[in-house]
């Protein structure tokens, strides 16, 4: 009996790599550490997406789906979280062709060549990899693969507080009232945050959530007050705020638009230039500073800084990763954020993800290690072009595909012009020198 392929993560990308192995009958088994498909997207479930449906589902999945059955969901409306794991990953993962091939709360903490650490290198190609696992109950096993597809994300990899990319003095003494991600501000972590004074760090798509869904808090709890600091200078702001009505994604374009809206009515202060130094525990509550200046203390910190891959597991492996973007070597220059936008990444598949140990592959966000710059689309593409290498259709394999909405939201070229944002006094905040001290 020939070794299963290896996928690790059973979210969008992992399934989908899943759906085009079992349409051409390659065996394979799915290794996902929660407690069923879509776990990291359910710790998001409240939050609608800004891609609609047509730009959410893979070509092989819908086909094994149809087939079954299913119904598409209105092409043109927008998901919650929770809605593509209901409508979709849940109905994608039930399928016979998946279904017994997948295994739930089984945590990858290390893959290898089997015998063979990363030194080794005779006969290392026609070893099989070796995955060990850990369940709920701390039980460890091994699993032996012929291949190994890491689509396992990024989303429980959230970068620090701090701005050198290490958590900030004090924030890991700060963490019970640090979150990192997406709150959900209306439902179950109202309480948390209702009359509360909250610091939201961060300028992307989940830092705008958080803001209009704090400004919304405001109306039924109105002693809630919201401070905003973000790393870039005000004169790029036009940036942050993107593409506005010309954006190709519609509610993407939206939602900057409704956050200057905010900062322009003084709903909320904005701190421009801002990085984070440290994080204080005072009588009042947390005091942030960048070592000179300190902001107003706060109840509650909100971080939405982005994201970055776990490479621990990988540690015994060969891999060729950009020493910046932490990509792919062949596929950092085509994503990286000081270039592209989410609409402008050119196609790429099994080449771009090439890494020195054959038949290991990167899919999905965490190939894009931390830039922001990644489309459920681009994973899609990604698991089609590495599936088919690994079952020997390099033909298929190498003609790639991508066509994505273009955008001026997500992080692109400067514009050397650089208009600046005008904004009125009210939204910005007067800051207070401090000290610098040890925590």
């Amino acid at each position: 009996m020939s070794l299963p392929i290896a996928i690790i993560g059973a979210g969008p990308v992992g399934l989908a790599a899943a759906a085009y192995l079992a349409e051409r009958g390659a065996p394979f088994v799915v290794l996902e550490a929660g407690a069923q498909a879509g776990a990291a997207v359910l710790r998001w479930s409240h939050v609608q997406m800004f891609t609609p449906w047509r730009y959410c589902v893979d070509q092989a999945a819908v086909r094994l789906l149809a087939a079954a059955g299913w119904q598409m969901p209105p092409a043109d409306a927008f998901p919650t979280g929770a809605e593509l794991v209901e409508r979709y990953l849940a109905p994608l993962a039930a399928l016979p062709a998946i279904a017994p091939f997948a295994r739930y709360r089984q945590r990858v903490v290390a893959v290898a060549r089997r015998g063979h650490d990363r030194q080794r290198g005779r006969e290392r190609q026609a070893l099989p990899f070796q995955l060990t696992l850990v369940d709920d109950e701390g039980r460890e096993s091994l699993l032996v693969a012929r291949a190994v597809i890491d689509a396992s994300g990024t989303y429980l990899s959230p970068n620090p507080l701090g701005a050198a990319g290490v958590p900030a003095i004090g924030e890991r003494q700060a963490s019970a009232r640090i979150f990192y991600g997406i709150p959900d501000v209306l439902g179950r972590d109202r309480a948390r945050y209702a009359n509360r004074r909250v610091l939201v760090a961060g300028s992307g798509h989940s830092a705008f959530n958080t803001l209009l869904d704090l400004a919304q808090l405001r109306a039924t709890a109105p002693e809630t007050s919201i401070i905003w600091v973000v790393r870039r200078e005000a004169a790029t702001l036009d940036r942050i705020f993107g593409g506005g009505e010309a954006d190709a994604l519609a509610a993407r374009g939206r939602l900057g638009m409704q956050i200057r809206a905010l900062v322009n009515s003084g709903q909320m202060m904005l701190v421009t230039g801002w990085q984070t130094e440290q994080v204080q525990q005072t009588a009042d509550g947390l005091v942030v500073s960048d070592g000179q200046r300190a902001l107003p203390p706060v109840d509650e910190i909100v971080v939405c800084t982005g994201l970055r891959p776990d490479l621990a597991m990988l540690r015994e492996l060969r891999l060729a990763l950009d020493p910046v973007v932490e990509a792919p070597v062949a596929l950092a220059p085509l994503i990286d954020p000081n270039l592209h936008s989410c609409g402008t990444v050119p196609p790429h598949g099994v080449e771009e993800l090439r890494h020195p140990e054959p038949d290991f592959y990167l899919i999905g966000m965490k190939s894009y290690g931390r830039a922001p710059t990644f489309l459920l689309l681009t994973g899609y593409e990604q698991a089609r072009s590495v599936t088919a290498a690994l079952c020997g259709d390099w033909a298929a394999a190498r003609q790639v595909n991508l066509a994505l909405p273009e955008t001026g939201v997500c992080s692109g070229p400067q514009d050397d012009a650089g208009a600046c944002c005008s904004l009125p006094a009210a939204g910005f905040i007067e800051l207070r020198p401090v000290s610098r001290s040890c925590c």
